[in-house]
């Protein structure tokens, strides 16, 4: 009967270990689930490799508003609209695959955050979530090898009867950045002035020119070579807004 109730005693221990055990296994999963839920909405904004920092809790929450001084890219392709007026729904979607692909990549490759792209239009910036001490020179350096990108693109593009080019602006600035819209819909955006300045200078781009601005090319004009375009009146800007235009990296 000892020996029984011994037995007994040790089923009813294991019972209730195997109990905690089941209520941690389900806690531990549920808190996985939960993060690869997060890492999935983040991958939505950032490279993979950001995205597993933040959710280590090696990066600050990027999603929540924060103030921070970056450099944005706004780039699009000249001479879409035309295109797109006269081609055929599967050849403009072709050629997007290919342009969206290839930007991808050196957007990944640079480190830099794609905010949105909408058609062929881009917006990228540099020096968020994760802080880098030269954002400018990594704008600088990503658009200048996307640009070299399109140009072999352009050459294919071509041979199709497809007349592309890209036209890039930047700018560096404050804004407001974090998460924008409703639940079940977000979106990471920045807001300011830098972000209107950067669109207006991609606006004003002639097909294979990168246009910036004079606060940039102060961060960076021992990386490039320019020719200044003159004082240009932009929509939204009481004053003319200094621009070079940037001819190739230096070296």
């Amino acid at each position: 009967m000892l020996r029984i109730k011994d037995l007994h005693d040790r089923v009813q221990s294991l019972a209730a270990q195997l109990t905690e055990w089941n209520k941690t296994l389900e806690q531990r999963v549920q808190e996985q689930v939960a993060q690869l839920e997060r890492l999935g909405r983040l991958r939505r904004f950032f490279s993979p490799k950001l995205a597993e920092l933040i959710v280590d809790g090696m990066a600050e929450d990027p999603l929540k508003s924060h103030r921070r001084e970056i450099t944005i890219v706004f780039l699009d392709l000249r001479g879409f609209t035309a295109f797109a007026e006269t081609s055929e729904p599967e050849e403009i979607m072709g050629v997007l695959r290919e342009y969206h692909a290839e930007m991808g990549k050196l957007i990944l490759a640079h480190e830099g955050t794609l905010e949105r792209f909408t058609g062929d239009g881009m917006m990228v910036f540099f020096n968020d979530p994760v802080p880098v001490p030269n954002p400018g020179e990594q704008a600088i350096r990503m658009a200048v090898a996307m640009r070299d990108r399109v140009k072999e693109l352009s050459a294919a593009w071509r041979k199709r009867g497809y007349e592309l080019a890209l036209g890039v602006g930047l700018a560096q600035g404050y804004a407001t950045i974090g998460a924008i819209g409703f639940e079940g819909r977000w979106d990471y955006g920045a807001i300011g002035t830098v972000t209107n300045l950067a669109a207006r200078l991609c606006g004003e781009a002639q097909p294979g020119q990168i246009l910036i601005s004079q606060r940039l090319l102060g961060t960076v004009e021992e990386l490039v070579e320019v020719e200044p375009v003159g004082e240009l009146t932009l929509k939204g800007f009481h004053r003319p807004v200094t621009t070079h235009n940037v001819i190739r990296l230096k070296g």
